[in-house]
């Protein structure tokens, strides 16, 4: 039976390394890690995480947990753990808590607390006391994305300032006509994202001394489909419409843009649309975002994690603010002048 000594003596490495390259703990340059790698492949060896975990303790594996996975954003987090998680030998647990209470609750206070993963990711949740009571009695490391977890290290983008930031483009570029499409109520529960980057958006425009019209601030569910519906109503209207929209996802940007089609408006000539995400039919639409990197933030998770893991530290409470990016594309431009 091939062992592990095996696939070192056929890669000319040592057994220690290959234990690090196929285990994904501690260093090992690219090359070494390749080569044992193939070895192991050439051998038929696979690494006993059984044997390995009853020895260290550790699982080689990460929690995570998000609301929803059907929503673009969730998912691109995921996506990018998952490929960190992978390049380093770890496997993934995901708990979709969806809206059940009942689901959530079991989570917390049941499946994490078995202690069958080295360290959980919590993706866009406020924790209640008795959630963080309970991931600490785990004393395992906890990084947070989309806002602060009491006692925990945190990755999150600055909401209201992004918000500012889209809308001084859309400003900069001489509309004050602008729209907002935000996020309804159920999705003000968790950090209130929503009322957040709408703060962001009417400070802007009062900075400006542009009017907030209450009737030009439209809600809707962070879908397409809930958003085209939305904007149908915000556009409809042929005597007074907005010169521009921002959304506050780019789902809701989307959606926007397929509603003024259907009044015969072109973007950006007609109406100025952009959004907040960085999702990929931004690209394919020419849509302007402000991109928040949601794979990297996934990503980023699971490298504080592994480090903290794989050196024996104690992971310190810190709050890391993810660098977001303003990408212009072709759904934003200069208003047309308005004949009289």
């Amino acid at each position: 039976m091939t062992g592990i000594k095996d696939v070192a003596e056929h890669a000319g490495l040592s057994v220690a390394t290959v234990s690090r390259a196929l285990s994904g703990k501690g260093h090992v340059s690219p090359a070494s890690r390749e080569r044992a790698r193939a070895a192991a492949a050439e051998l038929g060896f696979v690494l006993s995480y059984h044997a390995s975990s009853l020895a260290s303790g550790r699982t080689h594996n990460v929690g995570l947990v998000v609301p929803s996975v059907h929503r673009w954003f969730y998912s691109a987090v995921v996506e990018g753990a998952s490929a960190a998680l992978l390049e380093a030998g770890y496997d993934l647990t995901l708990y979709n808590i969806g809206e059940n209470p009942a689901r959530r609750h079991s989570v917390f206070s049941d499946f994490l607390l078995r202690k069958r993963v080295d360290a959980v990711i919590a993706v866009s949740l406020e924790l209640s006391e008795s959630e963080t009571r309970q991931l600490h009695a785990m004393h395992r490391p906890i990084v947070g994305i989309g806002g602060p977890l009491p006692g925990a290290s945190t990755i999150r983008i600055n909401d209201a300032g992004i918000a500012m930031q889209a809308t001084n483009h859309l400003l900069g570029l001489g509309h004050s006509k602008i729209a907002h499409i935000t996020g309804n109520e159920a999705y003000d529960q968790d950090f209130q994202l929503p009322g957040t980057r709408r703060s962001g958006f009417e400070k802007a425009m009062n900075d400006a001394g542009c009017k907030v019209r209450p009737e030009w601030i439209v809600t809707a569910d962070f879908t397409i489909e809930g958003a085209y519906a939305a904007a149908r109503q915000l556009l409809g209207s042929a005597r007074d419409r907005p010169t521009a929209v921002f959304a506050a996802s780019d789902e809701m940007a989307i959606g926007t843009i397929l509603a003024a089609r259907d009044f015969g408006l072109r973007i950006p000539e007609d109406l100025s649309v952009m959004g907040i995400d960085g999702h990929d039919l931004g690209a394919v639409l020419g849509l302007t975002t402000i991109d928040q990197d949601a794979k990297g933030q996934g990503a980023l998770a699971v490298q504080t994690l592994l480090g903290a893991i794989n050196n024996g530290l104690v992971l310190e409470p810190a709050d890391a603010e993810h660098p977001t990016k303003l990408v212009v594309r072709n759904s934003t431009a200069v208003p047309k002048a308005v004949v009289t």
